[in-house]
C-alpha cells in the first residue's frame, strides 16, 4: 500500500471515513511525526465534537418549540444593568433553524476578542436582530429594573420580521408575546446567548465612543462600572450626563460635592 509523507497526510486525515482501511495503515505507521499528527487530529476531532453536543444542548429549548410548531424565536438579553454610566442596551435575536455558532457562550464567559467575532458571525447567520436603549437619564427616571425590561421591549418591537415566542434571560418582556423566562439563560439557550453577545458588544462600542467624548473617565476601560479608577474621576471631574444620579455611589458623591 502507498507510503504517504507526512503532508500527504495531513491533507487526507479530513477527508477518511471512520470506516476507511488506511486508519489501520496510519496508526502502524512508526514515524513518531505520523502518530504526533494522528493525535492532534483526534485531539481536535474530540473537541468538535464536544462543541456539537454543547450546541445541541444550547438548542434544547429552541428545538422544544420547533417541535411544537414555532418557527420564529427570539433570545433576549441586556447589558449594562450594573454600570454607574452609560446606557442599559437589550438585544432581541431570531437564530436560524439550522444555526451553528461554534463557541458561542454567556457573552460574560467569553474574551473581547471572542465576542465580536461572535459578533459578526451573529449578525451574518441571523434571521433577525433588535436593539433596545435605554439612556442614563431615563434610567433615573424610571428605575433600572423598568429601564431594562423597556430596553427589552425595544429590542423585541426592532425586529423583522417579528418573532412568535421569547426565550428571555430571567426577566419578562412587557409584550403580550408567549415568554419563557430561563435562569441562567445566557449559558443554557443558544438564542439568549446570542442576543447577550450582541448587547455587550453594541453597549461596549458605545462606551468607547463616550470615551472619546469623556477621555479622563476611563470609559473604554472600566465601561461605567464602578472601578476604583471611575470613582477617582468623578470626585475630581464630577459628574457627566451619562452618569446615572440615582445609583447609590454616584449620588453619595454628588451629596459630598455639594456640602463642600
Amino acid at each position: 500500500m502507498k507510503r504517504y509523507t507526512v503532508k500527504d497526510i495531513e491533507a487526507l486525515l479530513p477527508k477518511l471515513g471512520a470506516d476507511d482501511p488506511r486508519w489501520e495503515m496510519l496508526r502502524q505507521d512508526e514515524r513518531k511525526s505520523v502518530q504526533a499528527l494522528l493525535a492532534r487530529f483526534e485531539r481536535q476531532k474530540a473537541r468538535r465534537h464536544a462543541e456539537q453536543q454543547r450546541w445541541e444542548e444550547l438548542m434544547r429549548y429552541e428545538r422544544e418549540l420547533y417541535a411544537a410548531g414555532v418557527r420564529r424565536i427570539a433570545g433576549i438579553d441586556e447589558a449594562g444593568r450594573g454600570p454607574l454610566a452609560g446606557p442599559v442596551v437589550a438585544a432581541a435575536v431570531i437564530l436560524p433553524k439550522d444555526a451553528y455558532l461554534p463557541g458561542l457562550d454567556d457573552s460574560k464567559r467569553l474574551t473581547p476578542e471572542k465576542r465580536e467575532a461572535l459578533f459578526a458571525q451573529i449578525e451574518a447567520c441571523a434571521v433577525a436582530i433588535g436593539i433596545g436603549i435605554v439612556s442614563a437619564a431615563e434610567i433615573d427616571e424610571r428605575n433600572i429594573y423598568e429601564a431594562t425590561r423597556q430596553a427589552m421591549a425595544k429590542a423585541v418591537n426592532a425586529l423583522s420580521p417579528p418573532p412568535e415566542h421569547l426565550l428571555v434571560d430571567a426577566m419578562a418582556v412587557p409584550c403580550p408575546l408567549p415568554q419563557q423566562r430561563l435562569i441562567k439563560g445566557d449559558a443554557n439557550s443558544a438564542s439568549i446567548a446570542a442576543a447577550s453577545v450582541i448587547a455587550k458588544v453594541t453597549r461596549d462600542r458605545w462606551m468607547k465612543e463616550l470615551d472619546r467624548r469623556y477621555p479622563q473617565y476611563g470609559f473604554a476601560r472600566h465601561m461605567g462600572y464602578g472601578t476604583p479608577e471611575h470613582f477617582e474621576a468623578i470626585r475630581r471631574y464630577g459628574i457627566t450626563p451619562e452618569h446615572r444620579r440615582s445609583f447609590a455611589p454616584v449620588r453619595e458623591v454628588l451629596k459630598a460635592s455639594e456640602q463642600l
